[in-house]
Parts: C-alpha cells; structure tokens; sequence
C-alpha cells in the first residue's frame, strides 16, 4: 500500500499536467479542462486535510505546517472560485489562471520540498500508509461534494 506522500504526489503530478492542458486549450475546451482541474483539486485538498493534515494537527511539531497549508488550501480555493465566475474567452481569465497556477505550483513545490519530509519524520512507515489508505477513501465522496459545488465555498 502507498504512503500518502506517494498518493498526494501521484495528485500533483496529475495537476500538473491538468495546468499545462488549461493552458493549451480554447474556449469551451479550456472551461472543460478548467472544470476538471476545479473538481479535482477541490476534491484533493479536503481529502488531503481529513487525511495528512489532521494527523499533522495533532503533532506539535508539524502542526504549524499543517495550518500554513490550510491557509494555502483556502487562498487556491478563493481563486478557483473568481475565476469559475469568469468566461473563459474574458481577457481577464487567463492572467487570473496564471496567478492561480503559480500560487498552486508553489504550494505543491512547498509541501513535496519541505513539509513532507518533515512530516514523513513523523508518520512513516505503517502510519504514513494508514494516511494514504483515509485518503483514497475520502477522496472519491470529496469528487461527488465538489461536483455539486462552487469554489471559494466551505468543504465538508
């Protein structure tokens, strides 16, 4: 079984590659691919915070990353939702998704660069693949929440 680190970087990865199929897309295409990655990235950061980031709460020594994270989970968030409220073809549209990629990108860079191999300290072995096993069972219930859902809302 997994660890989580290798679960969320599988996400990032994925992510990833989603941002660059944004970036290459028009119109409809680019709303769908925009859709996709909202849904997904959503769906991750809630599974992820029920996952990893709780456990890193309750330790006193990764639970400042965990909360830094948080505050970077909401800030991604608030900018999936401006930019869900804007027309692809809006000449804003594509500057507000670069500053969205970039504070993404920086975030995932942050947490598979510092905070994992702090957390990993932590939580290896056995506890580290309970975490990616909570993950991959809350994150299929997060998709259907985020289906169903705007950006720059509450999670459940």
């Amino acid at each position: 079984m997994p660890s989580i680190f290798d679960v969320l970087k599988a996400d990032h990865d994925e992510h990833r590659r989603m941002l660059a199929t944004i970036c290459a897309r028009l119109g409809q295409e680019r709303a769908d691919a925009f859709e996709a990655f909202r849904v997904e990235v959503s769906a991750h950061a809630a599974a992820e915070e029920q996952s990893l980031y709780a456990a890193m709460l309750g330790d006193a020594e990764t639970q400042d990353d965990a909360r830094h994270s948080v505050a970077e989970h909401k800030e991604v968030d608030d900018l999936l939702g401006e930019l869900q409220g804007l027309d692809p073809h809006d000449s804003e549209w594509l500057p507000r998704f670069e500053k969205l990629r970039h504070r993404y990108e920086h975030h995932i860079e942050e947490e598979e660069d510092e905070m994992f191999p702090a957390a990993e300290e932590h939580f290896s072995g056995g506890k580290a693949e309970e975490l990616g096993a909570k993950f991959d069972r809350r994150k299929p219930a997060q998709l259907e929440v985020a289906e169903a859902s705007e950006s720059g809302g509450e999670r459940e």
